[in-house]
């Protein structure tokens, strides 16, 4: 399967079994042209990214060809995407910057710089709430969630059950049925509704 983007063209490998693996997926592609930022913006630091629910990794491969001092966190719950994730990184010689771990390993302590995310709509609002109330407080304060969610798999009820919590949410996208949220900038912690 071939990622393109801007500066970039690899060839990543991909296997039945994760998502996606007939090719990138339109919300995921969606995320990865709006979603990045333009050089100069978004997060440029050294500190750590997450692509939560990472897949083969299309969206790691962006974060860490985009901002190249970060050290990307590869995060799924499928031990073979992250297999996928660990070949493709080192294959493009990016391994070096990338962390690969279930959600349990990931160390309590540590904080993002930004999530980029096309979450598991499918496994059911309260396993998605729970998910995203796990993670998002992780961001570092004036760091942002992006995520990317079909219009017809519930976008708009997503965007209003995060703002209910206390999330601050801005839609800045809509193409192909696809709305792309930022979620964030994260500031104290909210307590849920």
């Amino acid at each position: 399967m071939t990622l393109k983007l801007a500066g970039l063209e690899a060839e990543l490998l991909v296997d039945r079994g994760v998502f996606a693996a007939s090719g990138i997926d339109p919300g995921t592609a969606e995320l990865l042209r709006a979603g990045l930022g333009e050089p100069g913006r978004g997060p440029g630091s050294d500190g750590a990214l997450l692509d939560l629910g990472c897949g083969y990794g299309p969206i790691t491969v962006a974060l860490a060809h985009r901002f190249p001092r970060a050290r990307v966190w590869a995060v799924d719950v499928n031990r073979r995407a992250l297999e996928l994730v660990s070949a493709n990184v080192s294959a493009l010689g990016l391994a070096d910057r990338v962390a690969l771990a279930p959600p349990e390993d990931v160390p309590a302590e540590l904080r993002f710089d930004g999530i980029w995310s096309n979450p598991p709509i499918r496994i059911g609002k309260e396993a998605l709430h729970a998910i995203l109330l796990d993670w998002l407080p992780r961001l570092l304060p004036g760091a942002s969630a992006w995520l990317v969610v079909q219009r017809h798999l519930g976008s708009d009820s997503l965007s209003d059950w995060l703002a209910a919590n206390g999330w601050p949410v801005k839609r800045v996208g809509s193409r192909k049925g696809y709305r792309l949220l930022q979620v964030g900038p994260a500031g104290p912690r909210p307590e849920p509704a």
